[in-house]
């Protein structure tokens, strides 16, 4: 609240930041507009018009936006001089009624005062009637602020902090389906959990939620844990990835919480309990976990039970806000030898007959959600290949390029890139090889310009093509 205070303080004394960042943008135009006056190339004379109109449309609220900064600031700053002139009067009025002056008092509370509080109210009333379409200059400190700074010191985005949590939580479906195809099960597993545990009916005292994702590989592990972390603190680099078979040997259970003291690398502190201290609300996603050696699993049950870890310098690391996410092959070949991708009870028995190979019983009671995930089929392998393909245009349009793909080259992709055995990654590497290397050649030899629409299309004779058009 002091820092919040404070900011808006200085926003009264210097300039607004909305004012700023106009001024700035401006700046940044005038520059570029004198550079494309010497350019007499088609796409610059272009450019340079488009620069004239926006610099005249931001000049024009930069000067309205002035002009109401000024008259804010004259009525916050009379308001401020009428504050301190009644806080004055107040001292004075006591000082009179201590020395038994009466006259004073009354002129000062029957005249003085009440002129200056009407004086208050109309300026009050002035300034609520400026600031009705939004202020640019406040004096009291809003829950916004207040989750713009709590947002800067945890990593929270404001946006998550402010929108309703209750809407949030009730479209968590809708949001990771989006970028998840195939896994509705597994989805409204995560999903659940986590209101769950934001109902306030799960155990305080342990992560948001622990899941162990059990499946084929390319079936969307990975991404879904990727996807929680972008809906819930919006951005994927919430996401503190472990890769357990790097702690295959009996040692390197040092390396996740710190060396002991006395021992190399005691200062560095350890890779998982670093990793969350600095960013308290993240996912945790522990990937390959049958890998691990068995004493690592000792650290996980302490995480899973306490939801904290004591690091080797004896820092106390809490984990209540983090959601642990553990990935696992172990239902490979179970789940690759089935005619039917979805899995039934009796698949799930099998499966979890296996973990108990694997993990000890304390362990696996420990998690919130054992989820299997079914193998990908043509059709999900389709519309994975539309948010690829959408994930290339958004690439392309920071380059100005419009990427327009053809039915033909999406069947092609599905056709060359559905694997049942390695689910989507080869096609990762298809649009990779297919599409992107093509691509990059044309663009350095010239052939696709900024501003170009590129039409990709598949012919048989001649494989993958792109027919450029020149902006209109």
């Amino acid at each position: 609240i002091d820092e919040a205070a404070a900011r808006i303080k200085m926003e009264i004394d210097s300039m607004p930041q909305e004012i700023d960042e106009l001024s700035r943008s401006i700046a940044r135009l005038e520059i570029e507009k004198h550079a494309l006056e010497k350019d007499q190339s088609k796409e610059a004379k272009e450019r340079l018009q488009k620069i004239q109109e926006e610099l005249a449309n931001l000049s024009e609220k930069l000067n309205t936006l002035k002009a109401r900064w000024e008259k804010e600031k004259e009525i916050i700053t009379k308001i401020k001089k009428i504050k301190e002139e009644l806080d004055e009067l107040t001292t004075l009025e006591e000082k009179y009624v201590r020395e038994a002056n009466y006259n004073k008092v009354a002129e000062i509370r029957y005249g003085l005062k009440p002129q200056k509080q009407k004086e208050l109210e109309e300026l009050n009333q002035k300034l609520k009637e400026l600031q009705k379409d939004g202020s640019l200059l406040r004096e009291e400190v809003t829950e916004e602020d207040v989750a713009r700074i709590v947002s800067e010191w945890t990593g929270i985005p404001v946006k998550r902090m402010l929108e309703s949590e209750r809407e949030r939580l009730l479209k968590i479906e809708e949001e990771l389906k989006k970028r998840v195809v195939g896994q509705d099960h597994a989805i409204s597993a995560v999903a659940n959990t986590i209101r769950r545990a934001r109902a306030g009916i799960q155990d305080e005292n342990r992560p948001l939620g622990s899941f162990l994702f059990l499946g084929p590989t390319g079936v969307g592990k990975t991404e879904l844990a990727k996807t929680l972390a972008w809906f819930l603190f919006d951005t994927e680099k919430a996401m503190i990835r472990i890769d357990m078979s790097e702690y295959m040997e009996k040692h390197s259970v040092a390396r996740l919480i710190g060396a002991p003291p006395g021992y190399v690398g005691y200062e560095e502190g350890g890779q998982l309990t670093e990793a969350v201290r600095r960013r308290p609300y993240s996912v945790v996603l522990f990937d390959e976990v049958e890998k691990a050696h068995p004493d690592v699993f000792n650290v996980l049950l302490q995480i899973l039970d306490d939801g904290r870890l004591t690091d080797g310098q004896g820092r106390t690391v809490d984990f209540r806000n983090t959601i642990i996410i553990m990935t696992s092959n172990i239902a490979n070949e179970i789940v690759s030898r089935m005619d039917n991708p979805e899995i039934t009870e009796a698949v799930r028995e099998v499966i979890l007959g296996e973990l108990k190979k694997f993990f000890r019983p304390e362990f696996i009671n420990r998690i919130d959600e054992i989820i299997v995930f079914r193998k990908l089929n043509k059709d999900d392998i389709k519309k994975i290949i539309d948010i690829q393909l959408e994930r290339i245009n958004a690439r392309f349009a920071d380059k100005k390029i419009k990427v327009v793909f053809d039915e033909s080259v999406k069947e092609y992709l599905m056709r060359v890139g559905y694997d049942e055995t390695f689910g989507a990654r080869p096609l990762k590497r298809v649009i990779q090889k297919e599409v992107l290397d093509r691509m990059a050649i044309h663009i350095i030899s010239n052939k696709i310009k900024e501003g170009n629409t590129v039409i990709v299309k598949y012919e048989e004779k001649g494989g993958v093509v792109f027919e450029v058009k020149e902006s209109e």
